[in-house]
């Protein structure tokens, strides 16, 4: 195969040295404009595109930033246990089907997002990839080999990969504890968004009795149930049941809150350590004909898209996902420039948003 144009043969058609073409893209306010047009116009003549490896020599530095993501709940294969997959399929007017919702934007899309805006913004190329158990190592590996530095998601990789790539590049956590204290990290603060939903069903609707449950065990949702059960003990309140964590993920919370009306023992509240999980506890209530909010109030945490438009709608605690993911790659690019900086470990507000579960008017 015939090599490319080089930087060589845009210089010598645009009459100008190879130090000015690679000014002219790596550095353009550095070049006249008279000068750049000249360049960029032979550029486009020759097809020539710059190279970002070539760019990476000269700089040490790809330009580019790595996430590795996943789907909590979701199995992109559509195997067995899969909740539909990830492809959103659309109708003839381009409108994502009315179901999709309750699969997609999730947490993560919300949080990827903002680390696809934040790349935009300050001009980084972004390399997004994903595995599952048997070969994410390898996958983790090929991107932390062509990056500057690695976002991470929760509980994707074991600890010890991790920690082998970021004494290579810097690497930032979103969400969960910190398990490699060398790195930085982005949460938010679960305690006070869990204590103020509690406090709000105690103290606003006089509800007594609550129940935590969850789909699956986490330091965030570990975090949550503890504020819980501190604003309980504050107000005096009951709890209904012992907090649950059904193994098994979505079908055994729906086993769980099934279980509770079988046996007539429901709390008056449900809260959930997370939307999804809420959502699951609502369509359960339903199928067993409780209604929500006047017999069972419900609430939830993350503020993804589908608590707005299921109805009731959900009251729920929302994180700033986007600004999460945005923080990510703020704190990539500080750790480029101060790679001797003391790790860093922000943890975001969250806000209370009061829907029609819990029994208010939506707002």
């Amino acid at each position: 195969m015939a090599k490319g144009p080089t930087v060589y043969h845009v210089a010598e058609r645009a009459g100008v040295s190879i130090a000015t073409v690679s000014f002219t893209f790596r550095q353009p306010e550095k070049v006249k404009a008279s000068t750049r047009e000249l360049v960029l116009a032979a550029a486009d003549e020759l097809g020539y595109v710059p190279s970002a490896s070539a760019r990476g020599l000269a700089r040490g530095r790809t330009g580019a930033l790595g996430l590795f993501a996943y789907d909590y709940l979701l199995d992109p294969s559509g195997g067995p246990g899969a909740h539909g997959g990830l492809s959103q399929e659309v109708d003839a007017a381009g409108d994502r089907e009315e179901g999709n919702l309750r699969l997609f934007p999730l947490y993560v899309d919300e949080v990827q997002r903002g680390v696809e805006l934040e790349c935009w913004r300050r001009g980084q190329a972004l390399l997004v990839g994903g595995g599952n158990p048997a070969n994410n190592e390898a996958v983790l590996s090929d991107i932390a080999g062509r990056v500057d530095g690695l976002a991470v998601f929760p509980r994707s990789v074991p600890v010890e990969a991790l920690a082998r790539i970021a004494r290579l590049i810097p690497v930032v956590e979103v969400s969960e504890s910190l398990r490699n204290r060398g790195m930085d990290h982005v949460t938010v603060d679960n305690a006070s968004g869990a204590r103020a939903i509690t406090e709000h069903l105690i103290n606003v609707h006089g509800l007594t009795e609550l129940m935590f449950i969850g789909a699956m065990p986490s330091s965030d949702n570990d975090e949550r149930l503890e504020a819980f059960r501190g604003a309980l003990a504050a107000a005096g309140a009951k709890m209904r049941h012992e907090p649950r964590y059904p193994s098994g993920g979505e079908l055994t919370v729906a086993e769980t809150v099934r279980t509770i009306c079988q046996q007539g023992s429901l709390p008056q509240a449900f809260v959930c350590a997370t939307d999804q999980d809420a959502l699951v506890v609502m369509d359960v209530l339903a199928a067993c004909g409780v209604n929500v909010p006047k017999h069972v109030a419900v609430t939830g945490f993350d503020g993804i898209a589908a608590g707005r438009v299921i109805r009731p709608s959900l009251t729920t605690v929302r994180q700033p996902m986007e600004r999460m993911g945005r923080t990510m790659v703020e704190l990539l690019l500080d750790r480029l420039d101060h790679p001797d900086k003391p790790p860093v470990d922000l943890k975001l507000p969250v806000r209370v948003v009061l829907r029609e579960s819990c029994g208010c008017r939506p707002v």
